[in-house]
């Protein structure tokens, strides 16, 4: 590792990344005007965005920061996978590692991996499904599209907030700081499907100044001194049911998503490995026999 590196990661343990984060959280809520659109303008310079994807392509159309990063795409451009035995992409993206959950342990990068249990929020009843199984890694750059969608059918069965620390969640610190996705702050949604259980874990990061689901609105902030539960009923008219493809949530600022599966469950496309470019609606795996 460089010493520009070691700075790097060296400074975010003693930066003030909720403040900072909160801070940068209301200019993106703010309506600035002219202020507004010319940091969009730069923004979509700087990261080479293509607004020819988006429904809205003039820059003028968004009045706050948030309403341009959370922009919504046009629909061809993502055609939603069909064949029912695949998974789709929930996100635009690149991939930073998946394959097999190991003792209930997760692969983050070279000399790192963290506990299953303790990305869940700590309670066994939810780890243990997947505690053999196998999880996909999901990093979204400051470029990418940052709704989130389902990879399959599912029914909400339960959410959970859990409280932590805001490090980036670039490829630079997932290589460097340990527990990295265990440690940040996050939102858990646990899913029934028809291939059994999935989780899929929204990781918070620095600057990152929402995480918000189509459920429930935003979840964070504000933040939490403790871990919060929310369960949902699985039948009835009540019963959350979201299709794959359907938007589940968003960032307001990028992060990552990290999706679980139980033992035996789906088979991930055999092209992908860490820095695949992702795009949400595209196979991601299939349904094993």
């Amino acid at each position: 590792m460089s010493s520009s590196e070691r700075f790097k990661i060296g400074l975010q343990y003693v930066l003030p990344k909720h403040l900072l984060s909160r801070l940068v959280g209301r200019f993106a809520a703010a309506k600035a005007g002219l202020f507004t659109q010319a940091f969009i303008r730069w923004f979509i310079k700087q990261y080479k965005i293509d607004m020819s994807e988006a429904i809205h392509e003039d820059p003028r159309d968004y009045a706050t920061f948030n309403s341009f990063f959370t922009r919504r795409l046009k629909p061809e451009l993502r055609p939603i996978v069909e064949d029912s035995d695949s998974l789709s992409h929930p996100v635009d993206g690149a991939v930073s590692q998946l394959g097999d959950i190991e003792e209930g342990r997760i692969f983050q990068a070279k000399g790192h991996d963290y506990s299953l249990l303790e990305l869940l929020g700590g309670k066994d009843e939810d780890a243990a499904p997947f505690r053999e199984g196998s999880f996909a890694t999901i990093y979204l750059a400051p470029k990418d599209y940052h709704r989130i969608h389902m990879p399959i059918d599912g029914v909400l069965r339960k959410m959970v907030y859990i409280p932590g620390d805001l490090f980036s969640v670039n490829p630079l610190t997932a290589q460097n700081v340990p527990n990295l996705f265990a440690r940040n702050e996050r939102v858990v949604a646990l899913f029934d499907t028809e291939v059994g259980p999935m989780s899929m874990v929204l990781v918070g990061a620095t600057i990152v100044a929402s995480i918000g689901t189509v459920w429930s609105g935003t979840v964070t902030p504000p933040t939490g001194a403790r871990i919060q539960h929310w369960s949902y009923p699985t039948s009835g008219p009540e019963a959350i049911r979201l299709k794959k493809g359907e938007e589940m949530g968003h960032f307001k600022l990028g992060s990552t998503v990290v999706m679980t599966f139980a033992k035996g469950a789906i088979d991930f496309d055999t092209a992908l490995e860490p820095g695949s470019v992702t795009r949400m609606g595209a196979p991601m795996a299939k349904v094993r026999p």
